[in-house]
């Protein structure tokens, strides 16, 4: 960045920090011995897609990539009401390390192609044993991680989100800012 760019306010895109979603599968093994969440086998990546066929050549890569691998289904994209489109995964349940690995590929490919600022997060979901959701969202701006749990009309569970902090505080970098806790309304997975 130069002079005139700090002048003007002007920052350049912070390129998204991937190798942290390799702390996943030992932070899920660490909620299921402190909480009643276990995985669910659903992750999702969620970025605002590009036009053009730069963009589309790499999502059709990503889905046959993935597609080659263990996921018991699928790969699938979604979009959700405000815009944004989410790649979905599925493994079983107990194949957290594939998942995240999957996941990881799929960021990857985006970045490498030029796609860095379009990603916005990684979600890995969870569900206790009465069934209600969790996710735990990794920002890619940020670098840290935070746990979402909805609620029926778009309500959240603050008092498990803050549970779920405190029982990860060790094993992921938690976002400190309970203000970048943003809602993710409509997952997949959740």
């Amino acid at each position: 960045m130069g002079f005139l760019d700090a002048l003007l306010g002007r920052t350049k895109p912070v390129p998204p920090k991937l190798d942290a979603l390799f702390a996943l599968p030992s932070a899920a093994i660490t909620l299921q011995a402190a909480t009643d969440f276990v995985p669910t086998g659903t992750g999702s990546v969620c970025f605002r897609a590009a036009e053009g066929r730069a963009f589309s050549d790499i999502e059709k890569d990503v889905k046959e990539l993935l597609a080659m691998g263990d996921a018991t289904a699928p790969v699938r994209v979604s979009s959700d009401s405000y815009g944004f489109t989410w790649l979905v995964c599925t493994h079983d349940p107990a194949d957290v390390e594939g998942l995240v690995t999957d996941l990881h590929a799929v960021n990857s490919s985006l970045e490498a192609g030029g796609f860095g600022p379009q990603l916005l997060c990684t979600l890995l979901s969870f569900r206790d044993s009465a069934g209600k959701p969790l996710g735990l969202v990794y920002l890619y701006k940020r670098g840290t991680f935070y746990p979402f749990a909805p609620r029926p009309g778009e309500r959240r569970d603050n008092a498990t989100e803050l549970r779920i902090r405190g029982a990860l505080g060790d094993d992921l970098k938690v976002e400190p800012e309970l203000d970048r806790w943003f809602p993710v309304w409509g997952a997949p997975g959740l």
